[in-house]
């Protein structure tokens, strides 16, 4: 084994997947929440502390960065990594806040949809961080999350399509459209993981 003068911290990478991990817990609760009409609003609570475990755990990277002398991948790459995947778990406790907040009750067209696409880009970034070490199929996974990215920008328009051309009531259209536009952000946000991901890469290739 070789020995290290000046030892390098590598639990930035741990402490990633531990993010990546309550990611994926979060899509998973928000599947759940808006499985049925109405949804069940009470998930968003456990969503709520999801996202405050991962708020946790990028204040513990930001700390250890600030105490680290020699890090494993270049330090501004830590610091957007750790907002980028806490960026995530924040649109997705958003858009479950907006369905608990206003009391939805009927989900409009897309609802559904993009809370599956949250969920499989979530797992796609999971893929990715678990690679980030190795460096082998972070590519592939990023692929997959851009890709995905942009079936629920197809998903989201048609959404507000629909909506505004059917529904009547004022309030009801602003409250399902802060929702959508939440849930599509969310994708958007792994898309954000993906390419600081593909950036460290290219980096530390």
């Amino acid at each position: 084994m070789a020995f290290r003068l000046i030892p390098k911290e590598e639990k930035f990478f741990a402490d990633f997947i531990a993010l990546a991990d309550r990611i994926v817990s979060g899509a998973t609760l928000l599947e759940k929440m808006l499985a049925n009409d109405p949804p069940a609003w009470e998930v968003a609570v456990e969503i709520k502390q999801v996202e405050e475990a991962c708020d946790s755990v990028t204040h513990e990277i930001i700390q250890r960065l600030n105490r680290t002398f020699v890090t494993p991948i270049d330090r501004e790459d830590i610091h957007a990594l750790a907002k980028s995947l806490d960026d995530v778990m924040d649109a997705i406790d958003a858009a479950a806040g907006v369905v608990r907040r206003y009391r939805i009750h009927t989900l409009p067209y897309g609802t559904r949809e993009l809370a599956s696409l949250i969920w499989r880009s979530s797992m796609q970034v999971k893929v990715a961080v678990e690679a980030l070490e190795k460096k082998a199929g972070v590519h592939d996974a990023a692929v997959e999350i851009n890709r995905l990215e942009n079936a629920a920008d197809t998903v989201h328009d048609e959404a507000l399509r629909r909506l505004f051309e059917h529904e009547k009531d004022a309030i009801t259209l602003i409250k399902c459209k802060e929702m959508l536009d939440l849930l599509e952000l969310a994708t958007d946000a792994c898309e954000d993981v993906a390419n600081a991901l593909e950036s460290v890469v290219v980096k530390h290739g």
